[in-house]
């Protein structure tokens, strides 16, 4: 059972790293583990859903509160990028949130989200479906073949 801890934690952190910022392949992880047997097929759905769910309210509390340090010259988005990011989701608004499981603009949809203050509630249920499904899916798939 000690490895199986570890493997999940290692899924967790692959999960929660795959929703914020930085670089992970949590869908390459989680079908491994699956394929090796690692756990159950429901435990590696839980597991991955709600680590890679906490890794997007990361992302809407860096949208919330990070903006406070836009006129600072580190800051990673220029005025023009953020009107953009504004106007995007200004016509687009939360069902865009069924997006954030989707490599690339998922991520940057969940830090706008939160820059526009997408209430906390709604943006935890949308994004949940949304991560939720897509690794159901791929475990769906996984079965298939």
């Amino acid at each position: 059972m000690p490895d199986n801890i570890s493997a999940l934690a290692a899924l967790a952190f692959s999960a929660f790293t795959s929703a914020t910022i930085l670089p992970g392949t949590s869908e390459a992880v989680l079908l491994a583990m699956l394929a090796g047997g690692v756990a159950p097929g429901w435990l590696l759905l839980t597991v991955a859903s709600v680590a890679n769910i906490a890794g997007s309210l990361v992302n809407w509390a860096m949208g919330r509160f990070l903006h406070l340090y836009a006129d600072r010259r580190w800051f990673p988005a220029t005025p023009a990028q953020m009107a953009r990011a504004e106007r995007w989701y200004g016509r687009y608004g939360w069902p865009s949130l069924f997006l954030s499981w989707v490599p690339v603009i998922g991520d940057p949809i969940t830090i706008v989200a939160g820059l526009l203050r997408t209430p906390f509630a709604l943006f935890v249920i949308v994004v949940a479906i949304a991560k939720t499904a897509r690794y159901a899916a791929l475990i769906w798939l996984a079965g298939l073949f």
